[in-house]
């Protein structure tokens, strides 16, 4: 891989695609390609095979989706599984017809069995049922892993898929609705405090336990991915279809994580869960043994991503 390798990130104006802009752009790689969603729909087959057809890609990282939190999970079903799988298609068959180098497919935990023994390893996928609240998004994304591995064995496609555990950063979905549980309990707690509430109310019961991982993490094993050859990736997958859990390596519960973010915000008031909410899994912690021995660890403390979420919260705040 060169400086003047052609890269292209799908979804670069995203949390994980705009993090993998900026550690590209760090690195000194100058041939980045995006195009903004307004101008092209990945979900058109047709006009992403016009829109590609005189580009040169050389690596393309998939950061493009559909994703949300448990509540918009539970009520969008066929949104995210529909919009997922027409992307994740239409990428691939671009990554094909333009023979990458290597592509990058980005999935989630979740394609995990909700009861997976933990910490969950990259074997456990489709060992047991997923858990329902956000099984469609998880069925999209486990085809997408499919597809690849279909591409990777009978076209010898250069694909690697990455599961990340929870991802945070800036440049989140701060919805209270539709955004993961940091952004929106960001968001929650810190107008609670604005407007001096004694108490506020968050879902479920805080009971389970979860890794998370600050977005810059992630970029940079994604960097790292890119940049090691296919057999050394090979050797420590033990010459299977390259599938490869990225996580923190630590995990607290949801309660626990609440009165984190409330000390950093300086909120006192009371916080109160609502049971009658779905916890999802109540348990969902990765093995990350395969992407520590390819060199990489993470480098951002919880309390340090959670700081960095906070300020871009605040600072991008419109009331």
């Amino acid at each position: 891989m060169k400086k003047e390798s052609a890269i292209y990130i799908a979804g670069h104006n995203g949390l994980v695609g705009s993090a993998v802009v900026r550690q590209l752009k760090q690195k000194g790689f100058k041939k980045l390609i995006t195009v903004n969603r307004k101008k092209l729909d990945l979900r058109d087959h047709k006009k992403t095979l016009k829109y590609f057809k005189s580009k040169k890609i050389e690596y393309l990282i998939m950061a493009a989706a559909k994703a949300g939190g448990i509540l918009a999970n539970s009520k969008y079903q066929k949104d995210f599984f529909l919009e997922n799988i027409e992307i994740q298609n239409n990428l691939l068959k671009l990554a094909l017809l333009k023979k990458v180098k290597r592509v990058i497919f980005l999935g989630t935990s979740c394609i995990y069995p909700k009861f997976a023994k933990n910490p969950i390893n990259e074997s456990d996928l489709l060992s047991g049922e997923l858990e329902k609240t956000n099984q469609s998004y998880a069925i999209a994304k486990i085809a997408g892993i499919k597809f690849s591995e279909a591409l990777y064995n009978d076209h010898n496609l250069d694909v690697v898929c990455l599961m990340p555990t929870n991802i945070y950063g800036i440049n989140d979905n701060f919805d209270k609705f539709s955004g993961h549980v940091i952004p929106a309990m960001i968001n929650k707690i810190y107008n609670a405090k604005l407007r001096n509430k004694k108490s506020l109310q968050l879902l479920g019961t805080g009971k389970p336990i979860r890794e998370f991982l600050y977005v810059d993490d992630l970029a940079s094993a994604i960097y790292q991915i890119l940049k090691l050859s296919k057999k050394k990736i090979s050797k420590k997958t033990k010459n299977g279809f390259p599938l490869i859990n990225v996580g923190s390596g630590s995990s607290l519960s949801i309660k626990s994580l609440s009165k984190k973010i409330a000390d950093i915000i300086g909120y006192k008031g009371k916080i109160i869960f609502d049971s009658k909410y779905p916890d999802g899994t109540l348990k969902k912690n990765l093995n990350n043994k395969i992407i520590f021995s390819l060199g990489w660890k993470p480098t951002i403390s919880l309390n340090d991503g959670l700081k960095r979420s906070i300020n871009f919260y605040k600072e991008n705040y419109k009331k």
